[in-house]
């Protein structure tokens, strides 16, 4: 009875590891897979180093990304991270015009005219 009970505290960490760590891991891993199996001609996609592109053709087990016009390169599918989605109103980042338009957190330097931005 003794050796079980020693044995029930391995046993039980066992089994929130698995629970935790590597039952979410694998669901991942399969998400992933299914992603890049599910690819077409046209989708934009970035890969796992942060490479933007669009497919253009696949080859065996590679896709052929467009990088720029007329600039094509060939990459494993595992190198594909995610696919992009277009959204409306993407196209324009505000967050860049709304911190130059906050007069309050502004000061002008006089020696230099420089602005620079204080902390409140």
């Amino acid at each position: 009875m003794e050796g079980l009970a020693q044995l029930l505290p391995i046993v039980l960490l066992f089994v929130v590891f698995y629970f935790l760590l590597i039952r979410p891991q694998r669901k991942r891993q399969q998400e992933q897979v299914a992603m890049q199996n599910s690819l077409s001609v046209g989708s934009r996609v970035m890969t796992t180093t942060g490479l933007f592109g669009t497919v253009v053709g696949f080859a065996d087990d590679d896709v052929i990304l467009e990088v720029a016009p007329g600039i094509e390169t060939r990459w494993v599918k595992a190198a594909i991270g995610r696919v992009l989605t277009e959204e409306p109103g993407d196209a324009t980042d505000s967050t860049e015009t709304d911190e130059k338009s906050d007069g309050d957190n502004v000061a002008e330097s006089p020696e230099t005219g420089d602005s620079s931005t204080r902390k409140s």
